[in-house]
């Protein structure tokens, strides 16, 4: 600013100094061309100055010269693209990705929006989340047991002319996932509530505990001496705060109901037969037992007991000394089974039955034999092994 004030006063001393010489008649008109000059870019300049952003390095404004102006601001045409969502994918793509979602991430995925809530709902998509945590504890029975548990839930709520399905309200205090977290609903989003019937509800039930369901439990009662390498029917629930579960043993006699507590995962196991632990079981594999197969038997202490399945193997006759050449084991009607986590000398150790016309057979004092079933499976012989116990059983 000072350079141009300057320069302003000299330019006006200047004009006076030719205002006392006589001009041609042309510098008259020549003569406010500078002040013209001087005026435009004065303006300029104030003009630019306002407009000018400072420099963060240094604070002084900067000026675009008059050769390098910026242009000027053309018309862009901008076009503005929608926002994707997951719904646009393709079908198939978006299917793998809820596959791989876990539980818990299905759920939350289930409360976005109506179309989400659908899919992630469906039995294709649990029934894989069902087998790999269920699957080896759940069985036929506990399968018919549910369907009886929701069809009395639905006769329940008819006659009491309740609207809301009772058990989604109940489920939803203990598993707290988004897709149960609304308090306000609208007819369109009860309409939407979750089917009573479908794999995600029981899976449900199962997870959070409310629904007690059968099963056989291995040495039941913690351990008992006189459970060892046995597995008894039991109704579990699971505990999903220390991850294991509660089992209730039916009474029987005087005996009242017997309840355990910290099952194990390793100690469940899905009903193998459907025979009730009141009945005995129809043996089909006693015309095939031959020595060395491993084989599990109904046994209960008297009458008024339930049966439990008890782990053995079939033995040789007395007659064979365990001499394989001259083994006729298979063609005797009698076949010794043994029990040899017992001692030798024990009166539970050895027992034999009919081959052609086994029925249930014992006393009040050594118990009673019931059914047979061969085992074939090798997971479930070693599962036996590893619940063998470190002592021999007098």
């Amino acid at each position: 600013m000072f350079f141009f004030l300057v320069t302003g006063l000299s330019f006006i001393f200047f004009m006076k100094c030719l205002a006392l010489k006589p001009l041609p008649s042309w510098a008259s008109e020549m003569r406010f061309l500078p002040i013209r000059f001087w005026k435009d870019l004065y303006c300029t300049m104030c003009s630019g100055i306002k407009r000018s952003h400072f420099d963060s390095s240094f604070g002084f404004p900067l000026v675009f010269s008059m050769e390098q102006r910026p242009p000027a601001l053309k018309h862009v045409k901008v076009e503005v693209w929608e926002e994707l969502s997951v719904l646009d994918l393709p079908e198939l793509a978006l299917e793998c990705i809820l596959e791989r979602l876990s539980p818990n991430g299905l759920c939350n995925m289930a409360g976005v929006c109506s179309s989400l809530r659908k899919m992630c709902t469906s039995d294709y998509l649990w029934e894989r989340h069902m087998k790999q945590k269920w699957g080896g504890i759940i069985g036929p029975m506990a399968y018919r047991e549910w369907q009886w548990f929701i069809a009395s839930r639905k006769n329940l709520e008819s006659s009491e002319g309740i609207k809301l399905r009772g058990l989604i309200k109940l489920l939803c205090r203990a598993w707290p996932f988004s897709l149960f977290s609304s308090k306000a609903k609208t007819p369109d989003t009860q309409k939407s509530d979750l089917p009573v019937d479908s794999i995600m509800s029981w899976y449900i039930a199962l997870e959070t505990g409310r629904f007690w369901f059968p099963a056989q439990v291995f040495n039941r009662e913690n351990g008992h001496i006189g459970f060892l390498l046995s597995c008894y029917d039991a109704e579990l629930s699971y505990d999903p705060q220390t991850d294991t579960f509660q089992a209730r043993y039916p009474p029987h006699g005087k005996r009242a109901m017997a309840i355990e507590t910290g099952v194990q995962w390793e100690r469940i196991r899905a009903p193998p037969v459907e025979t009730s632990a009141h009945h005995l079981h129809i043996s089909d594999c006693l015309a095939d037992l031959c020595p060395g197969d491993h084989i599990e038997i109904q046994w209960r202490r008297n009458k008024e007991f339930p049966y439990g399945w008890w782990y053995g193997v079939v033995s040789h006759l007395e007659t064979c000394d365990d001499n394989q050449q001259h083994c006729r084991c298979l063609s005797s009607d009698s076949i010794v089974l043994e029990f040899k986590q017992y001692n030798p000398e024990s009166r539970w150790r050895r027992t034999i039955i009919s081959r052609k016309d086994h029925r249930e057979k014992g006393n009040e004092a050594d118990g009673f034999y019931g059914g047979v079933r061969k085992l074939c499976n090798a997971d479930e012989i070693s599962r036996w092994k590893r619940l063998w116990p470190p002592e021999v059983l007098q």
